[in-house]
């Protein structure tokens, strides 16, 4: 019961956070022209359809399939982080095939990688689309800390801490998670003093299992 909690607790925080600073941008008088403003109106339906959703099944590994553009997937969930985070891009390749995924999930399993990205990253964090052997690469790159590598194994468990790292260890967990349900895999490369990319290689046609 308190592991669900602060599950849900945890995956609430970014969606919560996206929908306040949409908030205080589309109040701020004269900031905002209209079509930004449209476009920031879409941003905040996306995210309280997450929080319902969560609110409603915190479990990661549950899935509603639908018919998903990689391209505007990583956009949003770019455009999203920025407003809280102005140091967020995205950059997709063009062409992209369709993924058949959740879309509430693997915004959830960006988020999450996006936040640790920020918290650990000295310059710009790029969150990307693009093809891979395997089939389509979700990943999110940054310049920042890095993770030693015989920490690396481990980042992905549930409750893994580090002394430098604060946090519950839950949010690599979720993301693992995630991927799994898809039937896809994670790829980590990382090196100290220089950053790390995540990478979620989702199959042709991203079907979950």
């Amino acid at each position: 019961m308190e592991q669900s909690l602060g599950l849900l607790v945890h995956e609430l925080r970014s969606p919560v956070a996206a929908l306040v600073a949409i908030a205080e941008t589309l109040s701020t008088p004269g900031v905002v022209p209209r079509e930004d403003g449209r476009r920031l109106l879409e941003l905040a339906v996306a995210a309280g359809r997450d929080v319902e959703r969560i609110v409603v099944d915190a479990t990661p590994s549950s899935l509603q399939l639908e018919r998903v553009d990689p391209a505007a997937l990583v956009v949003d969930v770019a455009a999203t982080a920025s407003l809280s985070s102005g140091v967020v891009r995205a950059e997709a390749e063009p062409g992209l095939p369709w993924l058949q995924a959740d879309p509430v999930r693997l915004r959830q399993a960006l988020g999450n990688l996006v936040a640790n990205a920020v918290a650990h990253s000295r310059g710009e964090v790029v969150v990307s689309a693009s093809r891979h052997e395997d089939g389509i690469a979700l990943a999110v790159s940054d310049s920042g800390d890095g993770i030693e590598p015989e920490h690396q194994p481990a980042v992905f468990e549930l409750g893994t801490r580090f002394a430098d790292r604060p946090g519950e260890g839950l949010g690599l967990a979720i993301v693992r998670s995630v991927v799994d349900a898809h039937g896809g895999v994670i790829e980590l490369e990382s090196a100290p003093g220089v950053g790390s990319t995540f990478r979620l290689v989702l199959p042709p046609g991203g079907a979950g299992r």
